[in-house]
C-alpha cells in the first residue's frame, strides 16, 4: 500500500458539491492500494501514520503526534498512486489493485483508523472528488508498506 501523508492545517472533500469529509489540523491521508497488498499490510500502515510525530513542540522540532495537538484525520482513495509513467505521456494504472480488492482494503484501513482513535473523516471511494487543503509546513511524507 502507499500513502502520501499530508500535515494540514485543514482539509475537505466533496462529491457532487457535497462535502463528505472535513478536518482542522491533522493528517490528510491519500491511500492506494496495489494488487498484492494484504490486510497486514493495511494495519501496519495505518498504525505508521497515525503515529507519526510531525507536529512542532514548544522548541519548533517536530516532535508531536496527532493526539498531543488533538488532531484528525481524512482519508481519500487515491488509486493513481500506482501509476506509471513509464511509457508515452498518458500514465498507466496496471499496478493498482482491482477496484474490488481496493475497496476492502480501504474500508478496512477507514476501520483502523477508527479503532487507534482517529474516525476518519473520508471520500467516496471510486467518486470523482475534489479535495481542498491548507497544507502545514509544508510536511507531505511518502510511505510504502514494501519500506516498512
Amino acid at each position: 500500500m502507499r500513502a502520501v501523508l499530508t500535515r494540514v492545517s485543514s482539509a475537505s472533500v466533496q462529491v457532487d458539491g457535497e462535502i463528505t469529509g472535513k478536518i482542522g489540523r491533522g493528517f490528510l491521508i491519500l491511500l492506494g492500494v496495489g494488487p498484492e497488498d494484504t490486510e497486514a499490510d493495511c494495519e501496519k500502515l495505518c498504525k505508521k501514520l497515525l503515529s507519526l510525530r510531525v507536529f512542532e513542540d514548544e522548541n519548533g522540532k517536530m516532535n508531536l503526534g496527532l493526539e498531543a495537538v488533538d488532531g484528525s484525520v481524512l482519508v481519500v482513495s487515491q488509486f493513481t498512486l500506482y501509476g506509471s509513467c513509464k511509457k508515452g505521456r498518458r500514465p498507466d494504472f496496471f499496478g493498482a489493485a482491482s477496484p474490488e480488492k481496493a475497496e476492502a482494503l480501504y474500508e478496512l484501513f477507514l476501520k483502523c483508523c477508527a479503532e487507534n482513535g482517529y474516525p476518519p473523516q473520508h471520500g467516496i471511494f471510486g467518486a470523482h472528488m475534489e479535495v481542498a487543503s491548507v497544507n502545514d509546513g509544508p510536511v507531505t511524507l511518502i510511505v510504502d508498506t514494501r519500506d516498512l
